[in-house]
């Protein structure tokens, strides 16, 4: 993972400016603002149809906002998506998105798509991503479509780590997992963050995504209406009553 520069240790990593997304007529996100620093895992909570994937979305550079800029290290994305991933975002999408009549291997290859990337070095992530989540080793070989969804959600997030993301985006990666497996995710999702990893977590579970984030948001209808520390979200009546059952 590349080294911040030291003038640029102060500046958000990943940074939404005023954010508006629109389908058509209808605005799915209203002027968001929000950061991740280095180092920092980043919780977005709130109910179905509040934006949270449209925000995902957008961060990882994959929907360009009509109002507002998506900045990393202080500087606006391009048009282009794949440019997110040139400069340091990855991104776990909602169902995985996995190339599912191909083996586990060449799903995880594919995460190194965006460069040219020495063959040494794609055997060097593979080796640390199956250390992350051993079951990849025995199923590498595998048809990526014979595996249950906790394994498939293993190799979505081994295949955004394959580019060794500065930050790496994920959208609702507990979504109908068992709890076993989605311990597994979130352990390894710990284990990254303690190895320096940024993670903007788009999460509906609000006590999983609290235990791994250091700061939150909640997002309603398109707008952020309450923003802090994990100890201020949890003193909130609004978190607490809504999405913590108190």
């Amino acid at each position: 993972m590349a080294q911040a520069k030291p003038q640029e240790r102060d500046r958000p990593l990943l940074e939404a400016r005023g954010v508006v997304y629109r389908y058509g007529a209808i605005s799915a996100l209203r002027g968001v603002d929000l950061h991740v620093d280095r180092g920092e895992a980043v919780c977005v909570i709130g109910p179905n149809g509040a934006g949270k994937t449209t925000l995902a979305r957008v961060a990882g550079g994959l929907y360009r906002p009509a109002e507002g800029a998506l900045l990393v290290d202080g500087e606006p994305l391009s048009r282009r998506p794949h440019e997110a991933v040139a400069r340091g975002v990855g991104s776990v999408l909602e169902g995985r998105h996995l190339f599912v009549e191909q083996t586990v291997r060449t799903n995880l290859e594919l995460g190194c798509y965006h460069g040219k990337v020495p063959k040494a070095v794609v055997a060097e992530r593979l080796e640390k991503v199956m250390e992350l989540f051993p079951v990849l080793r025995k199923r590498a070989g595998q048809q990526t479509s014979t595996m249950s969804g906790g394994e498939q959600q293993m190799v979505a997030v081994g295949r955004a780590l394959m580019a060794e993301p500065e930050v790496l985006i994920l959208d609702e990666p507990s979504m109908g997992l068992s709890p076993k497996i989605t311990g597994e995710v979130f352990d390894a999702l710990a284990a990254l963050r303690a190895g320096g990893l940024s993670i903007l977590l788009i999460e509906q579970n609000a006590p999983l995504a609290f235990e791994l984030a250091d700061r939150g948001y909640l997002l309603r209808q398109g707008s952020v209406v309450v923003e802090g520390s994990i100890e201020e979200l949890t003193g909130d009546d609004v978190v607490r009553s809504a999405y913590l059952g108190a």
